[in-house]
């Protein structure tokens, strides 16, 4: 049994071009990033899922963490429309952090957004995928296509996915299940769009953190428990 979390902490320069609130309250980008990283050391959580991690805030996460990271960069690097950007290095990642022994098994890239994708690493006998979804239909419903496979069981799937949990589930298909929020919470803004969803596995203790006003979605825990003898490990 391990607790995850789940956090969109909102790369600086989509922060600027979609002018979110983040910008008026963090002017500093530096202060901020290093608030983020010490939130996230903080986490209670074995595992913890990062999406629009820019290479600023991954190198201050790599410095305060105890867990191993796993980084996988875009091929798309964010440019900004409005304002010259803050940070040293304006690359954008996907993360994984696992306090234990972990491998990554594999590394997706959607083809038809190159700023969206999925990580895999194996833990303890459960993979563990972070992902970012777009929020464009037809080309969600094929990038869950394709994160159904990356999900080898037992399995939890995490992250920011930019739809309802029904809705996710219903293109993931048959053998997952969704970390059950409380009723009105919400995740970002007035939407609940960021998930912990499961596969041959169980979720319980879901639980939405305050942001502190770090991002614009909210970290997203829960507690993972599974068959560690009974597992199938892929072994790629």
């Amino acid at each position: 049994m391990i607790t995850v979390a789940t956090w969109n902490v909102l790369h600086r320069i989509h922060a600027e071009n979609w002018g979110e609130d983040v910008v008026t309250h963090w002017p500093d980008e530096s202060k901020r990033v290093a608030a983020i990283a010490g939130r996230v050391a903080e986490l209670p959580a074995e595992v913890v899922a990062l999406q629009e991690v820019s290479g600023d805030q991954l190198a201050a996460i790599r410095a305060t963490t105890s867990r191993t990271v796993h980084a996988m960069r875009y091929r798309r690097v964010p440019r900004p429309r409005k304002m010259a950007s803050q940070l040293k290095d304006d690359t954008e990642f996907l993360v994984l952090l696992v306090d234990g022994p972990s491998r990554v098994v594999d590394e997706l890239q959607f083809h038809d957004d190159w700023g969206k994708g999925g990580l895999a690493v194996r833990a303890d006998g459960l993979t563990v995928v972070a992902t970012h979804v777009s929020w464009w239909e037809p080309k969600r419903a094929g990038q869950l296509a394709k994160l159904r496979d990356l999900a080898t069981a037992p399995a939890v799937l995490m992250g920011d996915f930019n739809a309802d949990s029904d809705t996710v589930l219903a293109d993931l298909g048959e053998g997952f299940r969704s970390a059950e929020i409380p009723s009105g919470a919400t995740t970002q803004g007035e939407q609940a769009i960021d998930h912990v969803i499961v596969r041959d596995a169980t979720a319980t203790d879901a639980r939405v953190l305050d942001n502190e006003g770090l991002s614009d979605h909210h970290p997203v825990l829960a507690t993972i428990s599974w068959t560690p003898e009974t597992a199938r490990d892929p072994g790629r």
